[in-house]
């Protein structure tokens, strides 16, 4: 092709490229509420059908619902499953191939299991467990459900329904006695159950003074392997183990089975095709606490001597599945700002990573040679896909109508040194328009956690940002996953140092990069991304504008407030006795040097990181005289959950940095 040719036919399709954002508007907070999330892809059977769940907000209700679909795995229309007027969720399908089961709570009642025949017609109520039910499972044969159930409280036995709803003291006896969104904790444990279609009752196969999770039946169906943690202090360690009790047991599980005697955390069991193994995440670094690397591991189903597997692979591991012919063991990989699908022979060896590429994958379901992975990227929310023989083709499209109508950013990854050299790696996602003559106005937006990392997904508030002509930084710092268990234990009870340095030294990238006016600058952040803000003003007054969102401050007043005390004593030590460990990485001890408006928000129900924190970094600058204001949002936890609340949330985002920073 001649020179000429080319760069007509370049310019043909950068016009034609330029013409079509043109036509396109910017993405508006409206479009971020409703935007849908798809999730728990499941495989039907014949491999004919992917049931799934999509959830979506009605503002002008000030409720969320959640209904579920099935989509053929050749492609074609999806077809919803469930109604609205109720939410459902944990689609499963029973081995016939004739139904599909989900939970739900219908005309207030408890959640029970629902059944609906795949050719049509109405669901059929399959339990009436009174407490209700947390989870269920088909057995191999379909002949029973396994389900998960919490103790009865003496008030759901009794036929007077008006009494349920009275308010009652709280007993509290526990050394956890706390948990967001759960409340005080109680003696009231979930255990495992087997029911038969068709009976009256449930039968109890595990019991005790501790929780179960994670129920797995075993391939011939006489087993199943669950997870628990039944030492004599369970509140006071993170030892759950792998434990196997029969499906036909007559003693609610005094007879059982422990297969792992690792003294960290064991957890996701996966049967081998053959029941001769179990496949699981195991921490081997007990000091390590939640910096240290999810590997996997492989086990005999009677117990023995684990093996690790891919242990040189310093990424965390999640989601094991087996393959039909028990050749490969399935599952995900999180490293370097992605979340891929690889496998691994229950040897070792083989170690290939299968789904792969600038990708978020966050659920996935396999049969035969068909993957279906929920995988998201950039530039468009998580959907459903299809892999298979190496190729990967995308199934659903529940967010086109929103995503095609809306200008799409600039997203790059990024790479750089930090202060003292370290290389961290993040994200920019650069605004509609994006002129590289022009300097913008720039947003540090850091992630939660610590332990976790920015990836190659849809970041709604850093897409609702470009759309209103902010840079948004998304940095991965030391304290992320991602990069190895070296990267993120540097924060070992050093908050506030490090990750400070790698952030500020993105910002420092930006602005050299040309396109950010350093005096333009905000920072803000959710949960430890607020905390990681609190550490950013108090160290530098570069920043022009902070939001602070459901942030920590003051760390002893956390103690037996928060749901964190076993994690605080690992990492800091008993706060009576090591008061210094405590004060020196409180923020709240630097309030004073705090000279950047800043907004503090949270749920008042806030558990995780209570509102005690921003209250009194609210108080401590009003006092100071510093520009600041606090917002609390009545009956939320960590995580929002009313729309209303959600759209206020992101109007006043704006509106801050609108004011201080644009």
């Amino acid at each position: 092709m001649r020179l000429t040719q080319t760069f007509i036919l370049f310019f043909s399709l950068a016009s034609f490229f330029a013409a079509s954002q043109e036509s396109k508007r910017p993405l508006t907070i409206d479009d971020v509420l409703n935007l849908k999330t798809v999730r728990s892809p499941q495989i039907s059977p014949d491999g004919q059908w992917i049931a799934f769940t999509v959830s979506e907000m009605d503002v002008k209700k000030d409720k969320s619902e959640t209904r579920i679909w099935m989509i053929p795995s050749n492609g074609g229309e999806a077809i919803p499953m469930t109604g609205k007027g109720y939410s459902a969720s944990q689609p499963r399908w029973s081995p016939d191939n004739k139904y599909l089961s989900f939970q739900a709570s219908k005309n207030g009642g408890k959640t029970q299991v629902w059944t609906l025949n795949r050719l049509g017609g109405e669901a059929q109520q399959l339990t009436k467990i009174t407490q209700g039910v947390s989870g269920h499972e088909w057995s191999p044969d379909g002949s029973r459900l396994l389900l998960r159930i919490r103790d009865p409280k003496p008030e759901e036995l009794t036929k007077d329904k008006e009494d349920d709803k009275k308010p009652k003291p709280y007993i509290v006896d526990r050394l956890q006695f706390k948990r967001d969104y759960a409340g005080y904790l109680n003696r009231y444990r979930t255990h495992i159950y087997t029911y038969t279609p068709g009976d009256s009752a449930a039968v109890q196969i595990t019991s005790g003074d501790f929780d179960d999770s994670s129920p797995a039946w075993s391939p011939d169906g006489k087993s199943i392997a669950f997870v628990s943690n039944r030492t004599d202090n369970p509140d006071g360690n993170s030892n759950s183990d792998i434990w196997v009790v029969s499906a036909d047991n007559t003693d609610k599980g005094q007879t059982l089975r422990q297969v792992t005697t690792n003294e960290n955390s064991d957890r996701s069991p996966a049967w081998s095709p053959d029941g001769k193994s179990i496949a699981y995440i195991t921490v081997t670094d007990k000091d390590a606490m939640w910096y240290a690397t999810d590997k996997l591991a492989i086990v005999p189903a009677t117990g023995g001597q684990p093996t690790l597997l891919a242990d040189n692979l310093d990424r965390n591991i999640s989601n094991p599945k087996f393959s039909d012919d028990g050749r490969l063991i399935y599952f995900m990989l999180e490293e370097s700002g992605t979340r891929v699908i690889a496998s691994i022979g229950p040897t070792g060896k083989n170690f290939k990573r299968v789904v792969q590429g600038d990708i978020s994958i966050r659920g996935y379901d396999l049969k035969g040679s068909l993957i279906v992975p929920l995988l998201g990227k950039s530039l468009q929310p998580n959907e459903l896909y299809t892999y298979r023989n190496g190729q990967l083709n995308k199934l659903s499209g529940v967010n086109d109508e929103v995503i095609d109508g809306i200008q799409k950013p600039i997203v790059e990854k990024i790479n750089f040194k930090s202060a003292d050299g370290t290389d961290v790696e993040g994200f920019v996602v650069k605004p509609i328009g994006f002129d590289p003559n022009m300097k913008y106005p720039a947003i540090l937006w850091n992630h939660g956690g610590p332990v976790s990392q920015y990836e190659f997904y849809f970041h709604s508030i850093a897409q609702l940002y470009a759309a209103n002509g902010y840079v948004t930084l998304l940095i991965n710092p030391r304290g992320s996953s991602g990069y190895g268990q070296p990267f993120s234990e540097a924060l070992f009870a050093d908050w506030g140092n490090k990750d400070f340095q790698d952030v500020i030294a993105g910002v420092d990238y930006a602005i050299n990069a040309g396109y950010v006016d350093e005096n333009r600058l905000g920072v803000g952040g959710w949960s430890y991304g607020g905390i990681l803000t609190n550490y950013v003003i108090t160290q530098t007054d570069r920043f022009k504008g902070a939001i602070s969102g459901a942030s920590e401050a003051l760390y002893r007043t956390n103690y037996g407030h928060d749901h964190y005390q076993l994690y605080w004593e690992l990492e800091l030590g008993l706060p009576w006795e090591n008061a210094e460990a405590w004060e020196r990485i409180s923020p709240f001890n630097k309030v004073a040097n705090i000279t950047t408006p800043t907004l503090w928000m949270g749920g008042a129900n806030d558990w995780n990181v209570p509102i005690i924190n921003s209250e009194q970094m609210y108080q401590a600058m009003k006092r100071l005289g510093r520009e600041t204001q606090l917002v609390v949002y009545p009956g939320e936890h960590h995580g929002f959950r009313r729309p209303t609340f959600i759209k206020d949330r992101y109007e006043r985002f704006l509106a801050w940095f609108d004011k201080y920073v644009k």
